[in-house]
C-alpha cells in the first residue's frame, strides 16, 4: 500500500492537534497550524479560527481560486491577491511536524459553493478520504480524535475513517 505521507499541493497544510475537549454544543480543538511558507506554526484556539487561517493562506496564495466572492455593501477590493510565495520550509522539514493528539495534511484542491473540496490525511493511521465541505473536514477531524481520546465511542459520523 503507498503511503498519503506527502503534501502534493503547494497550498498543503499540516495540522497538529494537541487539544481536544469534546462538548455536546461543539468541541473545543486547540492546535497549531504548519506550511510550507512559514518556519513558525499558526497557532489556533478553536476550530474557526484554524478555517480563517487556512483562508487567509489561500487568498494570499490565490490558490486555488475562490468560485464566489465576499460581498459587501461598500466599495471593497477582492480579499485575496496572488503573491508569488517562497517556500521556507521543504515538504520534509514541515511533515516532521506532528500534534500531541493527532496531526493532519489538507489538500485543499477546490473552493467552490463558498466552501472547500479536497483531501485530508490522518497522519497517524496514514489514511485519506476525501472531503466536500469545511463542515465534514471537521467533522473527520472531531471523529479522528475523538477515536484517540474516547476510544470507547460508538456514534458514527455521516463520514469516517475506515479503520
Amino acid at each position: 500500500m503507498a503511503t498519503q505521507l506527502y503534501l502534493g499541493s503547494p497550498n498543503a497544510v499540516v495540522l497538529c492537534i494537541n487539544e481536544f475537549i469534546p462538548d455536546e454544543g461543539q468541541s473545543h480543538i486547540r492546535g497549531v497550524m504548519y506550511h510550507s511558507y512559514q518556519e513558525e506554526g499558526t497557532p489556533f484556539e478553536n476550530l474557526d479560527e484554524m478555517t480563517m487561517h487556512m483562508e487567509e493562506l489561500y487568498d494570499r496564495l490565490g490558490f486555488p481560486h475562490p468560485t464566489t466572492n465576499s460581498r459587501s455593501f461598500v466599495d471593497v477590493k477582492p480579499n485575496y491577491v496572488h503573491v508569488r510565495e517562497e517556500k521556507i520550509m521543504s515538504d520534509d522539514q514541515v511533515l516532521s511536524k506532528h500534534g500531541e493528539i493527532g496531526t493532519f495534511i489538507v489538500r485543499v484542491q477546490h473552493r467552490q459553493n463558498s466552501s472547500w473540496q479536497g483531501r485530508l490525511t490522518w497522519v497517524d493511521k496514514d489514511q485519506t478520504v476525501n472531503f466536500r465541505s469545511i463542515w465534514e473536514m471537521i467533522k473527520l477531524i472531531e471523529s479522528a480524535v475523538d477515536t484517540v481520546s474516547d476510544p470507547e465511542e460508538e456514534e458514527e459520523p455521516e463520514q469516517r475513517w475506515d479503520l
